[in-house]
This record gives structure tokens, C-alpha cells and sequence, in this order.
């Protein structure tokens, strides 16, 4: 990628005040933050989606939340790639992981969606999985509790203590990707 390219940085999670701070939309959590510690203001609406473009540690990025719901975000995220005239590679998915245990990051350069529909979505809209990921552990629930119930509640009191840690190490992750490209 060229120094003149952007970056179209996305944090998956879903639309609405009922879902804001549950631990499927920890990817908005991280994205929000990011644009706060840059000063990119999220102030565009188009294509289904909130962004803004700005730098981040002087590289020029779009940061977006798409405003479908998670298991529907590809074609929000192409779209805007597609305006931005950017492909798979210039992407990077910010967004939650129930096979890491709470707490966890990964980066991941490229590949499938690992179970989670919202980066299948994207694969399957984007025809390729050549995207950085980073995957932010969530945990499984230690009950029998199913999965949609967990992922679509908050985070409970001992895993809030320390969520705003996760996001900062989610956060530098990024920076991390952004730097390293």
C-alpha cells in the first residue's frame, strides 16, 4: 500500500442504544476509542454505515461502524471500500471472539471467518479474507447459556473492571497494523 492510501478501519457490532455496551459490539467499543485518542471525528453517514477519515499516527485512515446489524456487514464495508477506491487488503476488522478466552487479542493477517458471522459477511461480500483481523476475547459463557444470549449481554462485573484495559490493548493492536503496513 502506497503512503497515500488510506486504511478503512471497521469495528463490527450492532446499531442501537439496546446493544451499545454488550460484548458483541466490543469492536465499536475499540473503534470509538481510537477515533477519540486521533481526533477523527465519526460525523459521515453514508453506505449504511458512521465514519470518519483522519490519521492515525501519521497514516491516513477511514474508521467506520457499519449501521446494519454484525451477521449483515459486508456490504456496508464494500461499499465504502469500493468509494474509497480500496480493496480487501487495505482492511482492517476490529471485532469480538467467543473462542478466546476474556481479555485475549489476537491479530490475524488473513483467512476465514472462524465462526463469527459478521467476518463471514464481509468474506463472503468481498469475495476474499485477505484482511487483518483483530479479535478481541470475549469468552464463552460458563454456563449453558446459549451463545446469541451471551454475546448480545453486558459484560458482567468482574470482566468490566478490566474491559477498558482490553480496549486500550485492542487499540494499540491497531495502531500496531496501521504502522506496520
Amino acid at each position: 500500500m502506497s503512503e497515500r492510501s488510506f486504511q478503512l478501519i471497521v469495528g463490527l457490532g450492532n446499531p442501537g442504544k439496546a446493544y451499545q455496551f454488550t460484548r458483541h459490539n466490543v469492536g465499536f467499543m475499540v473503534l470509538d476509542r481510537l477515533a477519540h485518542r486521533h481526533r477523527i471525528f465519526l460525523d459521515k453517514r453514508r453506505f449504511e454505515s458512521i465514519f470518519g477519515a483522519g490519521r492515525v499516527n501519521g497514516r491516513s485512515v477511514i474508521l467506520a461502524k457499519p449501521m446494519t446489524f454484525m451477521n449483515l456487514s459486508g456490504p456496508a464495508v464494500r461499499d465504502l471500500a469500493h468509494f474509497f477506491n480500496l480493496n480487501a487488503k487495505d482492511l482492517v476488522v476490529i471485532h469480538d471472539d467467543i473462542d478466546l478466552v476474556f481479555g485475549e487479542i489476537r491479530i490475524k493477517r488473513k483467512g476465514g471467518a472462524g465462526g463469527h458471522n459478521g467476518v463471514k459477511s464481509v468474506i463472503e461480500t468481498f469475495r476474499s479474507g485477505a484482511f487483518a483481523r483483530v479479535r478481541i476475547g470475549i469468552g464463552r459463557p460458563d454456563t449453558k447459556q446459549e451463545v446469541k444470549g451471551y454475546v448480545l449481554n453486558r459484560f458482567d462485573a468482574q470482566q468490566q473492571a478490566v474491559l477498558d484495559d482490553v480496549i486500550t490493548l485492542a487499540q494499540d493492536a491497531v495502531e500496531t497494523i496501521v504502522l506496520k503496513r
